[in-house]
This record gives structure tokens, C-alpha cells and sequence, in this order.
């Protein structure tokens, strides 16, 4: 029996394609309104209670409200904190994060995947990293020289001179370990200076042996789609030429925290896939995202969501008309004006692209306290100079895709120190979390269940002020974790 079902190397995207299908079916029934190209930039509360949402339209820049008697968030992750990832340029963590700021706590932060097979970035400015599906692992080899200095094309490097470092090292799982370890021992390699391509930022995941067993017909019709869609990328052939590949921000396991309801705690706010915390802990496994996906929108939402429902039949949503509505849109209004009044030198991008190496370097694939203390004072020192010195050109009410950009990186600022204290705070190694500090003799991680096994969920009080951790703590009664050994 199949762990999960699969459409090639194109899963996601046939996921999306019946979503939307679903999605316009209900739009051609007159059952869903769609509000396109407008963005959520904060929520409305009254009496404790979500009530509704406030909005900018990215064409006009008209701010508006939206009122309801629930508020559910299905506004993804927030990888493009790295800005590098494989996410859509436009994914950010505003929506999740105006509502941890109105006080729904945000869970295990620090907890972010990444993802061994990435096509490595080209050059410094690139601001978009392309995902090779995790398939392709199930036929390459992973290596790279042995040699340092060398200079040879792949093809011309015999065998005995290419280190098949994770089928060397994990002889049992060799190419297939989970996601984190091939992660890390990518970086290894690299960092210790046998990377691959111009700019020796990745590894080979070579086809030669496949290729040579089962035919290049029978490989082609495996992944023909994802072999062209490299070729298109680097020029390179993969069928004769081993592609390079780099570790890149995927997934995030962290997010809102919600209960089994898939409530946060804001009564009357949701948060579905992976704009919450719940189902993946600190590593998420292969195709998972596709099954939170379909729990929580085919399985718990429509059911839990009636629960809250059930208490405001015969009862009108609070209107937009109301003060509630009208402070925070004048809130929303004067923080994308104070962008705009800023009148610095530095563009939004330069600041997302120095705050993403921040976060990729001291709170990426590997970390330790030195580099995350570093890490939040470097960031809120960043931080500053963006409110001193940021430039955002033209004005607010028209298509302005720098207004767009400075609100969203002004969220990942406060998040990315969320992030590197959360990481900080959590004195052990676990799936995505690799503390340098706690591993085993043989440098895998070292979990300390005793201590923290459990959630963090961290509450909001003000931007001067850090976040108070609440500890949900998780018993296991029938499957009790265990420590991983892939060797």
C-alpha cells in the first residue's frame, strides 16, 4: 500500500488545478465571491472576537473591509523570510502575522524545511529559486569530487574520484534519507569547499547509472517533464550531463497555533494548511503539505467551523461602517503612508535580500546560540536602518509593487527574530531544528524529549518587547518517538 498518491514530478500542481476547478465551481454557483488581487494587510477584532479583515487592492490601492462572523486564513507559509525560496515571489507572512500581532499566538517558528533538490542560484541578485521534485532522488546519485580544485566536466570524472557522500555515509538509505539530512550534508560538502557549477554552490544528482539500467526511454517517461524543465533553466542536458542541485527554503512547519477546532486563539480566527502550525512537528515528510490540504479544507473546517457558527445564527456580522472597521483602516492607511515618508536610499529589496542572508546564515539548515544571538541583534540593527532608510518610489493609490514590498518585509523583520529566539530557546536538535551544539558522536541530532517535547506558542505584546513563550506540552501513548538512524 502507497503512503501517498503522486502525478509524476507535477503533484502540486494538479493539486491546485482541482482546487481551483472546486474553487470556480462554487464562484459559478453563486456561493463564493472572489475579491482577486487584493491583499490582506490586517485584522479587525471587536469584543475579543475576529469580525472581519481590512485590505489594500493591488491595482488601485483602494483600502477596504470585508465583515463576517468568522475569519479563516489560508495564506500559506512564510519561507520568503530567506527571500530565496521556492515559493511564489508574492507568498509572505502578513496576513498570519497582523493576527499574531492582535494576539493569536504563533507556534515553533523556527521550524522551516528545506529542500535538498533546488536548482542553485545563478547569481547574487536571483530572486527566485526553482524546485526539482524530490522524485528525482528516487533514480540520481548524489556526489561531488573528490578533488577541491576540481576542473573537469562531471562526465569526465571517473568513478573512483566521486564522493557518493550519502550513500557513503548512509549506507542503508543512501539517496533517500529524509529531506533535513540530505539538506545538511549538502551544506557540508559545500562549505567545505567541494561545491559544483560556477559559483561551487551545489552538487551532482547524476542519471548516468539509471540512464545505463533501466534505458533512457524508461527514465524519460519518469521524468521527461522535470529533465526539460532544467534544460530550459541551465542550458544543461540531464540526460548526459548530471544536474546540479542546492538545498532551498521549502516548506514551514511553524505558524499560527490553532486547537483541534483549527481555531487560533483569537475566537472566531482559522487557520488552515500551512498558515498553522499543526500537523507536520519539526519536519515535515514528502507530500504531506497535499494531506494537511485536504484534512483541514475537505475534512475538519467545514465541520469544526459550525461549532463557533452555531452561537451567531439570526445575528448580523458587525457592519464595516463600524469604529472598529474605521480605526484600523486609518491604522493600515498611515503605515503604508509611513513607507512612503520615509524618503531613505535603499530600496525594499535590498533590505529583503540582506535580511533573507541573515536568516539563511544563522538560521537555516544549521545553527548554534553564538549565531543566533548574532542573528537578532543584527537583524533589529537591519531593522532600524529600514525605518531610517528605506526609498519606496511613487505613491499609494495605484499599482505600486514597492508599497507591497515594504509592508511585507517590515512583518518578516519581527518575524525573523521570532524565529532565531525560538531557535535559540530550543536547547536540543530535531528534524528541521539542528542545534550544533546537541548532536550525537556520530554528528546526528540529538533530540531531549525530557525538556522539550512540546510546542512553543509565543504571544505577542508590543514591537519593544519579546514574545512570552507558552508551552504546550505533547504526550505520545501509542507510537513514542524514537531516534532516527538512517546508517
Amino acid at each position: 500500500m502507497s503512503r501517498t498518491f503522486y502525478a509524476r514530478g507535477q503533484t502540486g500542481q494538479q493539486l491546485l488545478l482541482g482546487a481551483y476547478q472546486a474553487l470556480m465551481r462554487q464562484v459559478n454557483a453563486g456561493k463564493v465571491k472572489l475579491h482577486t488581487r487584493e491583499e490582506m494587510l490586517d485584522l479587525v477584532m471587536k469584543d475579543g472576537e475576529a469580525v472581519g479583515i481590512v485590505c489594500r487592492n493591488l491595482t488601485t490601492g483602494d483600502i477596504t473591509s470585508h465583515s463576517a462572523h468568522a475569519v479563516v486564513l489560508a495564506t500559506g507559509g512564510y519561507g520568503n523570510v530567506f527571500y530565496l525560496s521556492t515559493n511564489a515571489m508574492s507568498c509572505n507572512v502578513t496576513a498570519a502575522w497582523r493576527a499574531h500581532r492582535k494576539g493569536a499566538y504563533f507556534a515553533n517558528p523556527n521550524m522551516t524545511q528545506i529542500h535538498p533538490t533546488c536548482i542553485p542560484a545563478s547569481d547574487e541578485f536571483q530572486s527566485k529559486l526553482t524546485l526539482m521534485s524530490e522524485s528525482l532522488r528516487n533514480d540520481g546519485r548524489i556526489w561531488v569530487p573528490r578533488d577541491r580544485d576540481e576542473t573537469r566536466a562531471a562526465r569526465d570524472i571517473p568513478e573512483e574520484e566521486r564522493n557518493y557522500y550519502l550513500e557513503e555515509k548512509y549506507p542503508a538509505f543512501g539517496n533517500l534519507v529524509p529531506r533535513d539530512v540530505a539538506s545538511r550534508n549538502a551544506k557540508d560538502v559545500v562549505d567545505a569547499g567541494y561545491g559544483v557549477g560556477p559559483l561551487k554552490n551545489g552538487v551532482y544528482l547524476d542519471f548516468k547509472h539509471a540512464i545505463e539500467r533501466d534505458g533512457a526511454d524508461t527514465i524519460k517517461a519518469k521524468y521527461g517533464n522535470l529533465f526539460e524543465m532544467y534544460e530550459r533553466i541551465t542550458g544543461e542536458d540531464p540526460y548526459t550531463t548530471p544536474m546540479r542541485i542546492y538545498p532551498a527554503t521549502h516548506y514551514t512547519m511553524g505558524g499560527l497555533w490553532v486547537d483541534y477546532n483549527l481555531m487560533t486563539t483569537i475566537p472566531g480566527l482559522y487557520a488552515t494548511g500551512e498558515a498553522n502550525f499543526s500537523d507536520h512537528g519539526a519536519n515535515r515528510l514528502g507530500a504531506s503539505a497535499l494531506m494537511q490540504g485536504l484534512a483541514d479544507g475537505y475534512f475538519v473546517i467545514p465541520y469544526t467551523i459550525g461549532d463557533y457558527l452555531a452561537d451567531k445564527l439570526n445575528t448580523d456580522p458587525v457592519p464595516t461602517s463600524d469604529e472598529a472597521f474605521k480605526v484600523v483602516e486609518a491604522e493600515v492607511r498611515d503605515r503604508i503612508q509611513g513607507f512612503l515618508d520615509i524618503k531613505g536610499t535603499k530600496s525594499p529589496d535590498y533590505f529583503h535580500r540582506e535580511l533573507g542572508k541573515l536568516v539563511w546564515d544563522y538560521i537555516g539548515m544549521a545553527r548554534n546560540a553564538a549565531g543566533l544571538e548574532k542573528a537578532i541583534g543584527e537583524i533589529r540593527a537591519l531593522r532600524d536602518e529600514f525605518y531610517k532608510d528605506l526609498k519606496v518610489l511613487g505613491t499609494s493609490d495605484t499599482l505600486n509593487q514597492s508599497v507591497e514590498k515594504a509592508g511585507r518585509i517590515a512583518d518578516f523583520f519581527e518575524l525573523a527574530e521570532l524565529m532565531a529566539r525560538d531557535a535559540l530557546d530550543r536547547e536540543e536538535s530535531c528534524g528541521g531544528h539542528f542545534r550544533e551544539e546537541h548532536v550525537l558522536p556520530d554528528g546526528e541530532a540529538k533530540r531531549d524529549d525530557e525538556n522539550f517535547q512540546h510546542v512553543s506558542a509565543w504571544e505577542w505584546h508590543d514591537a519593544d518587547t519579546p514574545q512570552t513563550k507558552h508551552a504546550e506540552e505533547l504526550t505520545f501513548e501509542y507510537v513514542i518517538p524514537s531516534t532516527r538512524s538512517y546508517k
